[in-house]
């Protein structure tokens, strides 16, 4: 559904950002007077200007497959683009890997959608990730994340191509979360990587995964050494020390290509600056004061809470909040002033 003409006027109201790399910013919000049209920012204004040059091509790329998919039941809807970045509707969903559909409708819908963007010509090219696809409140599936698209004008071999392998990519969740659906030519379509996938897996992948990892510092989970075993009694004790913390939570979570940083949970009044002196060599890569820590009835901190936290899996921190109403209450601003904005683990 396209939005009224009046909200690409709107002034955009910043709630949450989601993540932050070299490249751009990714905030969601509403728009001023339309409540209930939820949509994200992608900020580039910050850009640092040796990155504009590709973050624009990045974007350029994101908003002609926008543009060409408008109209179609389940990808975002482009509302404007100016200096700041590209605004687009915030999709409503639960990731694949939360969903974990095993409905036959649900794979039925993706189809069509799949269809209906070969129809327009596009080609998602990044729908292996389970993030990228949603299970809408109604049981409908959505695609989001449209950095890596392609628009062809001709519907040559490349492009044959190109939509067969997000078709594959499909089926590849299908086999993650409803093997039992699978037909015949299903599997048979799995078993079979396309040349240039290959060619891509074997070559450009590993350009990429330095652009992404090393660049953009999206995460890896390389690095399996445990910090918290290492380094958090001599961490713990010296927080403790000062009277006016209360209690320290430590979590890890995955550095930029390699190696695992560690996250404090600090319940204090102090500042920040003050905690990270107090803290010995080698320091802690964040340290975040809260007011109150999460906790279970049994008064010990929600870990669980605060690993998704610490590695910034909103999708997650959004389900488990709606579970539990009295947790959402401690944990709202500990996701909002939380220090880890890369993205997920990938």
């Amino acid at each position: 559904m396209s939005p009224a003409p009046d909200i690409s006027q709107a002034r955009f109201r910043p709630e949450t950002v989601h993540k932050r790399d070299v490249f751009s910013e990714t905030v969601s919000g509403t728009l001023d007077g339309v409540e209930d049209f939820p949509v994200v920012l992608r900020k580039l204004d910050g850009v640092p200007l040796w990155a504009k040059p590709l973050a624009w091509a990045l974007a350029r790329r994101e908003i002609r497959g926008l543009r060409a998919v408008q109209g179609i039941e389940g990808c975002p809807v482009l509302v404007r683009v100016d200096r700041t970045g590209l605004l687009r509707s915030w999709t409503k969903g639960t990731p694949l890997h939360l969903a974990k559909p095993t409905d036959a409708a649900w794979y039925k819908d993706a189809k069509r959608l799949l269809r209906e963007m070969r129809r327009a010509g596009v080609t998602h090219n990044d729908i292996a990730k389970p993030q990228n696809w949603l299970m809408t409140p109604e049981g409908r599936a959505a695609v989001i994340d449209f950095q890596l698209a392609s628009v062809h004008r001709h519907r040559g071999r490349l492009f044959r191509t190109m939509a067969r392998e997000d078709l594959r990519h499909l089926l590849k969740q299908k086999r993650a979360y409803a093997p039992d659906l699978l037909t015949p030519s299903e599997k048979a379509m799995l078993a079979r990587k396309a040349l240039p996938s290959r060619i891509w897996m074997a070559t450009g992948k590993k350009l990429y995964n330095f652009i992404t990892r090393r660049l953009m510092n999206w995460s890896d989970g390389e690095g399996t050494e445990d910090r918290i075993e290492r380094d958090g009694p001599a961490l713990r004790a010296a927080l403790l020390s000062n009277d006016r913390v209360h209690d320290v939570a430590l979590c890890t979570f995955a550095l930029p290509a390699k190696g695992v940083g560690l996250y404090a949970f600090v319940e204090t009044d102090l500042p920040e600056p003050d905690l990270r002196a107090l803290a010995p060599e080698p320091k802690p890569d964040h340290i975040q004061p809260v007011a109150a820590l999460p906790r279970h009835p049994d008064g010990t901190p929600r870990m669980d809470a605060l690993s998704l936290v610490a590695t910034n899996r909103l999708d997650e921190l959004e389900e488990m909040q709606k579970a539990d109403p009295a947790l959402a209450a401690t944990l709202k601003p500990i996701v909002t002033a939380r220090l880890n904005l890369t993205d997920r683990s990938r």
